[in-house]
C-alpha cells in the first residue's frame, strides 16, 4: 500500500514516550509515513539524505534545541513546514519561534486531534506550493513533461493544452480532483491520464454513479460482510479496496442520493468507510477523482449538492471544453476515427464537404457523437468514398439563411399588446427566434442578430439561467 504523504513526516522528540503517542496519533488518521527522530543532533543528517515533507519538534531537547533546529531548516530548507510542540509554560518561546519561520505551534497535551490537524495542514501547504511552482514553470515555457500520456486524447486546441499543463502539475497531489464537462467530452479519458501520470501503483477503479440508492451505492464503494443483509452469504470488498494504492474515478456524481454524498464527505474529508454490516472502520489511500455534466455552479447549489462534499471534490478542478469551443479539433478527429474504423480496409476518400459541414454543427454529443457519426458513415461506405449522406441523415436540416442586409428603422414594425414587455424579454425572445430560425446553429444566429458569437454565447447562458431558476 502506498504510504501517505509520499514523503515523509519527521518528528523529533527526545522523549520515547512521545514519539509512539504522536506517531500513533498520525497513523491512525491515514499519515503513515513518519520518521522518529529521538536525538536532536541527528536532525541535520537526515534533512542531507531525505525530502521530508514536514518536521514537528519539542522546543525542550538536550543537544540541539528546538529554536536551533528552527533556525537551521528555515536557513537551509525554507520549502519545509516546521511544526513546534511546546509545554505549557513555553508559549511565549514559541510565538518567538513563529516569528523566526516556525510553520504553527501546539501545546504538548494528551490531546493529539489539534497537531494531526497541523501536519495535514502543512502537507496540504506544501502540494500547493509545489503545484504553483510546477504551473508556473510550465505555462512560462509552454511544456509538457510527459507529452506520450496525452497521446489518447486527439487535441491541437491551445485551451487543451494549458489543461495539459495543469494536469501534469497536480497529477501527483494527494488532494481530489473534479472533473466537468459535457457529456461526451472525454471526461474518464483525462481521470485516467491523470491517474497514469500519478506514479500511483495501484488501478484505475472507473464507477458510474448516476442511479445507484443509498444502498447499492454503499455496497458497490464500501462492501460489506457475510450476512450483513438477506442474501450475503459471503463477503465482498468494494471498490474503494480494489482501488488502494491507485484512482477511484467517481463519474456522474451530480446525481447522488443526500444519504450517499453524507457517505462520500466521510471518504473525501477521512479517508476512511465502513463496509455494510461492519463496526469497523476500514482507512484507504485511494486518490478520488469525480466528474460530473453538471455546470459547477449548479452543483455548488446546496439544496442540490452538499457544499462541504463540493469544495472538498474540488480541491482540484478540470474543464474540459465541449467540441464546439474547439472546432480546430475536428480535422484530427475525423482522421484518428476513420484510421480507427479502417483497420484491415482501404480507407476510403473524404469529401470535401464534410469538414464545412461539421464545422456548422453545434455537437451536443460532443467527441462521442462524432465518432458515432464517423464510424456510422464508415459502416455504410465502400471502398471509395465515405458515405457523407449517411452524416446528412442525423445532423438538422440546414436552414435556407438569406443574406443580412442592412435594414432601416422605418422598416422594423413590431407589433405590441397594450403592456410593452422589458428590454430582457424582448431580447430573449430575438434570441431564441434566431437560434430557432438557424436550427441552433450559433454562428450562424449569430450572423442573424449582427453580433458577435460570444456576444450571442453570454445571452443564451442568461437565458439558461433563468430557464434553470424557473424549472
Amino acid at each position: 500500500m502506498t504510504k501517505f504523504p509520499t514523503n515523509p513526516i519527521l518528528l523529533v522528540d527526545d522523549e520515547d514516550t512521545w514519539l509512539r503517542s504522536f506517531s500513533l496519533a498520525l497513523k491512525s488518521n491515514g499519515i503513515d509515513n513518519i520518521i522518529c527522530c529521538q536525538d536532536s543532533s541527528g536532525v541535520p543528517g537526515i534533512l542531507a539524505s531525505t525530502e521530508v515533507e514536514a518536521v514537528a519538534v519539542d522546543l525542550a531537547m538536550p543537544g540541539i534545541s528546538g529554536q536551533e533546529l528552527i533556525s537551521l531548516i528555515a536557513g537551509k530548507y525554507p520549502d519545509i513546514p516546521v511544526l513546534v510542540i511546546t509545554g505549557m509554560g513555553q508559549v511565549e518561546t514559541a510565538v518567538d519561534c513563529i516569528k523566526n519561520g516556525a510553520f504553527d505551534f501546539f501545546v504538548k497535551t494528551n490531546d493529539k486531534n489539534s497537531l494531526v490537524s497541523g501536519i495535514r495542514h502543512a502537507i496540504q501547504i506544501r502540494e500547493l506550493k509545489r503545484e504553483n511552482s510546477s504551473l508556473r514553470t510550465r505555462f512560462l515555457q509552454d511544456t509538457l513533461e510527459h507529452p506520450e500520456a496525452f497521446a489518447p486524447i486527439v487535441t491541437c486546441s491551445k485551451a487543451m493544452r494549458s489543461i495539459f499543463q495543469y494536469i501534469e502539475a497536480i497529477a501527483r497531489s494527494t488532494q481530489p480532483v473534479l472533473i466537468t464537462g459535457e457529456s461526451g467530452v472525454g471526461k474518464e479519458l483525462v481521470a485516467k491520464v491523470i491517474h497514469d501520470l500519478s506514479g500511483r501503483q495501484g488501478e484505475f477503479v472507473p464507477v458510474n454513479v448516476a442511479g445507484l440508492d443509498d444502498n447499492i451505492f454503499a455496497d458497490t464503494l464500501f462492501g460489506h460482510k457475510k450476512g450483513a443483509f438477506t442474501g450475503a452469504d459471503k463477503a465482498r470488498q468494494g471498490l474503494v479496496e480494489n482501488a488502494k494504492a491507485g484512482t477511484l474515478f467517481l463519474d456522474e456524481i451530480g446525481d447522488l442520493t443526500a444519504a450517499s454524498q453524507v457517505k462520500l464527505l466521510r471518504l473525501v474529508q477521512e479517508r476512511e468507510y465502513l463496509p455494510i454490516g461492519s463496526d469497523v472502520t476500514r482507512k484507504t489511500d485511494a486518490r478520488i477523482i469525480a466528474a460530473t455534466n453538471v455546470a459547477p455552479g449548479s452543483l455548488s447549489e446546496p439544496d442540490r449538492f452538499r457544499s462541504d462534499l463540493y469544495y472538498r471534490l474540488r480541491a482540484h478542478h478540470v474543464h474540459i471544453p465541449p467540441l464546439r469551443e474547439r472546432r480546430e479539433d475536428l480535422p484530427l478527429l475525423v482522421d484518428h476515427f476513420l484510421r480507427q474504423g479502417c483497420q484491415g480496409r482501404k480507407r476510403p476518400s473524404v469529401p470535401a464537404e464534410l469538414l464545412p459541414m461539421l464545422s456548422a454543427y453545434s455537437f451536443p454529443g460532443n467527441v462521442r457523437e462524432l465518432r458515432f457519426l464517423i464510424l456510422d458513415a464508415l459502416s455504410c461506405s465502400g471502398d471509395e468514398r465515405l458515405n457523407i449522406d449517411r452524416i446528412k441523415e442525423h445532423l438538422p436540416p440546414k436552414p435556407v439563411i438569406l443574406a443580412r442586409k442592412a435594414i432601416s428603422d422605418e422598416a422594423v414594425k413590431l407589433g405590441f399588446g397594450p403592456e410593452l414587455p422589458t428590454l430582457k424579454q424582448v431580447c430573449r425572445e430575438l434570441v431564441q427566434e434566431a437560434m430557432r430560425r438557424t436550427g441552433g446553429n450559433q454562428a450562424m444566429a449569430a450572423s442573424l442578430l449582427g453580433v458577435s458569437r460570444q456576444a450571442l454565447n453570454k445571452r443564451l447562458n442568461k437565458v439558461h439561467r433563468i430557464r434553470d431558476e424557473w424549472a
